[in-house]
């Protein structure tokens, strides 16, 4: 189980930490926010972005393909109210990799976790808690 906590700090600027690392969401001046961080919508792609590219290098790496760099441009359209949203990560292969490699990496890409994640089904659970120090 992966677990986070978010919390706000009396404006939309959000730090969502797992106790070790922490990083910040909030939305950009024109909707309210301080432009500080990601969106969270932003900080989605993101996570796609970033666990495809790491999973290219591990693969790469376990298997000594000669990929020096990965680049990934995630975009969103988002569907309408009980449709797909369509994902697109461009993502671009830096090294000596032949066209077999290529093909392999690009394949391998659509299998990060993240990946597995947004296309299966989901369910929610808001549970009300308890704010610290209540009775």
């Amino acid at each position: 189980m992966l677990d986070i906590t978010v919390r706000t700090n009396g404006s939309l600027r959000v730090e969502a930490t797992d106790g070790v690392a922490t990083t910040v969401l909030d939305e950009p001046v024109a909707a309210g926010g301080g432009g500080e961080g990601l969106t969270p919508q932003q900080t989605v792609l993101a996570a796609l972005g970033g666990c495809t590219a790491m999973t290219l290098k591990l693969y790469s790496a376990r298997k000594g393909f000669p990929l020096r760099d990965v680049r990934v441009r995630v975009t969103l359209e988002p569907g309408a109210q009980g449709e797909a949203n369509q994902f697109t990560q461009h993502v671009t292969l830096e090294g000596d990799l032949d066209e077999a490699q290529r093909t392999r990496l690009m394949q391998i890409a659509g299998r990060c976790p993240v990946h597995r994640l947004l296309e299966g089904s989901n369910e929610f659970t808001e549970v009300a808690a308890e704010p610290a120090g209540a009775e």
